[in-house]
């Protein structure tokens, strides 16, 4: 992945240490693909976190495959995941079930009721508007696209 260049600019062939790390790299890449655990995939080929990180920050070229070997190994899982779960939807197990309508259907997702002691009248200063969007952005009562959309009809 990486050449060598001496000062006069002319390359020189690799190393036994270049090539034994260019081959763990690529084992690093394919096997972050089938299990997206870092620590996991330092324990199959040989190689500490420490060195998997070094790695990271000084080739550009291997971070940017292991982070998109990272999120296709992701991906790999929520797939795997979410077929299990319509497999315990279809065989009737409630806690799939209602775990499903809990994050996939807005009539049985969580909510929060605020109450307020305070008269409508008075208007909210804007730090105190910042600080009660920043809590319920927190708190991931809002979308970043309804927070702005807010923040803009507020204004007009």
């Amino acid at each position: 992945m990486e050449k060598v260049v001496s000062k006069n600019k002319q390359e020189k062939p690799p190393g036994a240490v270049e090539v034994r790390q260019s081959k763990q790299k690529e084992m690093f890449i394919e096997q972050l693909k089938k299990t997206p655990i870092v620590q996991v995939v330092c324990e199959k080929i040989g190689i500490t976190r420490t060195t998997y990180y070094r790695w990271h920050k000084a080739d550009r070229e291997f971070a940017e495959a292991a982070d998109m070997a990272l999120a296709d190994g992701s991906g790999l899982v929520n797939d795997l995941a979410e077929s299990q779960l319509m497999t315990a939807i279809r065989d009737g197990n409630l806690t799939a079930i209602i775990f499903w309508l809990k994050n996939h259907h807005r009539a049985y997702a969580n909510r929060v009721e605020l109450s307020l002691q305070q008269p409508v009248s008075e208007q909210l200063t804007p730090e105190q508007e910042a600080v009660v969007k920043k809590a319920l952005a927190l708190a991931s009562l809002t979308e970043p696209e309804q927070e702005s959309n807010s923040s803009s009809q507020n204004h007009e």
